[in-house]
């Protein structure tokens, strides 16, 4: 038997007597009051705007999901894509007006806000006990992704955005964020320095912006003004009703920093965070949305503690100007160490704010478990952990001459249970150790697929099952990830902008902040391995990180002239790689 969903929690506050008090106090709590922006006076048509396109809706569209919940007025995805294909001038009529004035009408910014409580919580009677899903109108959210098209390349042309901010943005991951982390700990260890990291949190972010102040940096950024103006008209004179039990059903004006649910909002947040970020020598300061990542090396962990909170100090207050702060309690340290290393571990601690926060032995960022070592172990040992507690929920479905048919069970297996069990597979490679327990529970799966016997031979299951060896695909997961950073553009990815100088890409372009340069000069035994030679055996010298990457391309590169793959054609505008001659 499946288990019954679970009925939201009612709201109980101590100060609140009646469903109108309690949802005050939600209201205050999830949208304090922030100054309004001045009024915009008459709308005029803007002459920089250019014209909403049919591709451009068709495109907005297609990355719709039809299952997500519809907003106040109940029309899903679906209804618009089929008025769409039917006659496509409707939603473009509809949408043109708004781009070409740069509004976003008020009956557009209303929303539906599902109040749900934060599970294992040991009470419940605090507003920060309970969560706040947005759910916007469909037809708003069109016009957002249309938005966030345009004001994604605008942002990218005139610089808006740090180079190592990931995240929202189109080609980036939480595996670049990682996969830049990760090479850089590894290159600054080669010259035999310490290296620690410090993991942020910004504290209610997206509900913290001010829009005066984004406006202000759109303006002296010199976005067009019709971008200007749309993104302040969305961001001001919202309306909420909060939706629980017994609520009663009240729209009431909120002031939001960037509202959540909205495809815009992510990017619009990337754009007002990004002062915070700045270049490190010896050390890199790289971010996924709201998490953020301080990594400093120096000869010894107590120097790396100094410059952790003297750079903590200075992004803090650049923080309040801008009217953000981070989670203090929320901060995690590090000390990285290498695989051979043999001294003891440090244990010095780092002071925050009155907090004091000792090394972790294991940190959890963007999904990926690290250890100091980065070892693979404990990441995949998580993996293989969250994939048996799935697969014992699933299957109560098929119990014994009943449930889903074995075809449904395959889909099971391949959209919910891989995913899940060799997520970051493209960043770590499992050791033989971890190897072991994923194959063991990879038969359990192919067995309930088939339906085989417990004593059917392993090495048949795969082909019976339709389903690879876990080996295999995370070999595959690792080479489809070389490809993406080898055709990634370096100048817009943090990953692709560490690739050897030598590798043929399609920009000359790379990261100014990269420690690449320290390895220059070492002896033989730290020197990294040149990313065209292999591994020998034993390994006595390996790959940094993103060149290991590189190296799995090179059967691929043989007739190119570079990355992606292009035979011999001619170069993109906007490159600057002049064209190799036989």
């Amino acid at each position: 038997m499946v288990a019954p969903r679970k009925t939201p929690r009612f709201p109980s506050l101590p100060d609140a007597s009646d469903p109108v008090a309690i949802n005050n106090a939600l209201l205050n709590h999830f949208f304090p009051p922030k100054d309004p922006l001045p009024s915009r006076g008459r709308l005029e048509r803007n002459r920089s705007a250019a014209p909403l396109t049919e591709e451009e809706i068709r495109l907005a569209l297609s990355k719709s999901t039809p299952s997500s919940a519809p907003g106040p007025d109940g029309i899903p995805y679906s209804v618009w894509k089929k008025v769409n294909l039917i006659n496509p001038s409707i939603i473009l009529e509809l949408l043109s007006p708004l781009v070409a004035f740069g509004y976003h009408p008020p009956s557009l910014k209303n929303a539906n806000g599902v109040v749900l409580d934060k599970p294992g919580k040991a009470s419940y009677d605090s507003p920060a006990s309970f969560r706040i899903i947005v759910l916007l109108k469909t037809i708003s959210k069109i016009l957002d992704r249309v938005m966030t098209v345009r004001l994604s390349a605008i942002a990218k042309s005139k610089g808006l955005l740090h180079p190592n901010q990931c995240g929202s943005l189109p080609g980036l991951s939480s595996t670049d964020a990682c996969l830049a982390l990760t090479h850089e700990i590894r290159t600054l260890q080669r010259p035999r320095l310490e290296v620690s990291t410090l993991f942020l949190d910004i504290k209610a972010g997206f509900d913290n912006g001010n829009a005066s102040t984004l406006r202000a940096r759109l303006l002296a950024s010199h976005v067009p003004s019709y971008m200007v103006d749309w993104v302040s008209s969305f961001l001001s004179e919202r309306t909420c009703t909060l939706v629980f039990q017994g609520s009663p059903n009240l729209s009431s004006p909120v002031s939001v920093g960037t509202p959540q649910g909205s495809p815009i909002s992510p990017l619009l947040f990337l754009l007002y965070v990004a002062p915070l970020h700045r270049s490190i020598p010896k050390g890199l300061m790289v971010s996924y949305v709201d998490d953020f990542s301080i990594t400093v090396a120096s000869p010894s962990y107590r120097g790396n503690i100094r410059r952790l909170q003297n750079l903590f100090t200075t992004i803090s207050a650049r923080g309040r100007d801008i009217g953000v702060s981070f989670s203090v309690p929320k901060t995690e340290l590090i000390h990285w160490r290498t695989p051979s290393q043999r001294t003891p571990r440090s244990t010095a601690p780092i002071a925050l704010e009155g907090h004091l926060f000792h090394p972790s032995e294991v940190v959890r960022w963007l999904g990926d478990w690290f250890t100091p070592a980065l070892s693979p172990t404990d990441h995949f040992r998580h993996r293989l952990s969250l994939a048996q507690a799935v697969f014992s929920f699933v299957k109560r479905l098929t119990s014994p001459g009943a449930g889903v048919r074995l075809f449904l069970c395959h889909c099971i297996a391949t959209g919910l249970l891989c995913p899940i069990l060799t997520y970051g597979s493209d960043l770590l490679t499992p050791t033989y150790t971890a190897l072991t327990g994923m194959n063991s529970f990879w038969h359990r799966v192919q067995r309930w697929t088939t339906n085989n016997f417990f004593s059917t031979p392993t090495s048949i299951l795969s082909r019976e099952a339709c389903l690879p060896p876990i080996v295999s695909y995370c070999r595959y997961r690792r080479r489809l990830a070389a490809l993406r950073v080898a055709c990634a553009p370096p100048y817009a990815n943090p990953a692709a902008a560490r690739l050897p100088p030598s590798f043929r890409s399609l920009s000359l372009f790379r990261a100014q902040d990269s420690s690449r340069h320290l390895t220059r000069g070492l002896s033989s035994v730290y020197l990294p391995l040149d990313w065209r030679t292999k591994v020998p055996s034993p390994p006595l010298r390996k790959h940094l990180p993103i060149n290991a990457l590189a190296h799995l391309t090179i059967p691929l590169q043989e007739g190119l002239t570079r990355l992606p793959l292009v035979l011999h054609a001619l170069l993109p505008p906007g490159t600057n790689i002049p064209r190799q001659t036989s």
